[in-house]
């Protein structure tokens, strides 16, 4: 009887990547093993990066070996959840990825306010971020730390504008979100409260980031991401968000004024820089509120639980 009910469970969720995920419901011990099989997909990205470089002009290589070499880093965990899911979806419940509560407002309302969300903390984070980076660098040995990494991502994405923008633009919001978001965030909004459970996940979207510089931001987005989820269990506003604040960064680079800025505060003079910044917060302060209006359905938020549908 198992055999046949798994064949079954297999060809209801074959053409679903979220479906297919669903009934993997980790916890902190499964958020783990899910960063563990995300190291090991960087450890075959540089094999494979290796590899290419053997065969290919080292041009190529720093060019576009990333838009094999991402993708081929979230394989393992991946690979490792779609199994999990496999198995538990006979024994357990599940919870969808992706869910669609925005309460009073329409889909395009709630797109719009997550956009004007982005932008709100994009410019908030950027004194936090500006003093991270005086602290973490503060040290010359740091500093030189600081700027290999910066050399480093440089060669990662020192190619084709239009590679630079798949790349980060529309790769990190569909992978990063999938696990940060859809797997590690749901899991644990299962098993915990909303507040430990935001905060958590956010720490865990810092840390995959491999770099103390991005960390702060990570965190501070993470930590709205996570809140959008909660309220809404819409992966695709998470995305969105994602989209915007990565997006926005690989156009200004490519205007030549702006291009050697870090910091809205290098690019805004002092009185206008504070107006603009507190302006920001604001418009978050806004957006959070329009987010709080939309009602919980239940205590792990608006995250739908789902059930296989097995024919007899």
């Amino acid at each position: 009887m198992a055999p046949t009910l798994l064949k079954k469970a297999r060809k209801v969720n074959s053409y679903d990547l979220y479906a297919n995920h669903a009934w993997y419901v980790p916890g902190v011990g499964g958020m783990f093993a899910l960063f563990a099989w995300f190291l090991l997909g960087n450890l075959l990205g540089t094999v494979v990066t290796a590899i290419f470089g053997a065969f290919l002009p080292p041009t190529v290589i720093r060019d576009y070996s990333m838009l094999v070499v991402y993708p081929l880093s979230f394989l393992p965990p991946m690979l490792y959840a779609a199994h999990k899911s496999q198995r538990n979806s006979l024994f357990e419940p599940g919870y969808k990825l992706n869910s669609s509560h925005f309460g009073q407002f329409t889909g395009w309302q709630i797109a719009l306010i997550t956009v004007a969300l982005s932008f709100g903390t994009m410019i908030s984070a950027d004194l936090p971020n500006y003093w991270n980076f005086k602290l973490t660098t503060s040290s010359p040995a740091l500093k030189q730390f600081y700027d290999l990494v910066v050399e480093l991502m440089d060669q990662m994405t020192g190619g084709p504008v239009w590679s630079a923008f798949l790349l980060t633009a529309i790769f990190a919001p569909i992978f990063e979100e999938w696990l940060c978001r859809g797997m590690v965030l749901r899991g644990l909004l299962t098993r915990m409260s909303p507040r430990w459970a935001i905060v958590i996940s956010a720490l865990f979207f810092a840390v995959i980031h491999l770099n103390p510089w991005q960390a702060l931001n990570a965190f501070i987005i993470g930590l709205i991401m996570g809140y959008v989820y909660y309220k809404t269990g819409s992966l695709w506003l998470t995305m969105l968000i994602h989209f915007v604040n990565n997006g926005t960064s690989v156009v200004l680079s490519q205007i030549p004024a702006l291009a050697d800025a870090e910091y809205w505060m290098d690019i805004i003079p002092g009185p206008a820089y504070y107006a603009i910044y507190f302006g920001g917060v604001a418009v978050l302060v806004a957006c959070f509120m329009a987010f709080k209006r939309i009602p919980l359905e239940q205590e792990r938020g608006n995250i739908d639980a789902v059930e296989l549908q097995i024919e007899a």
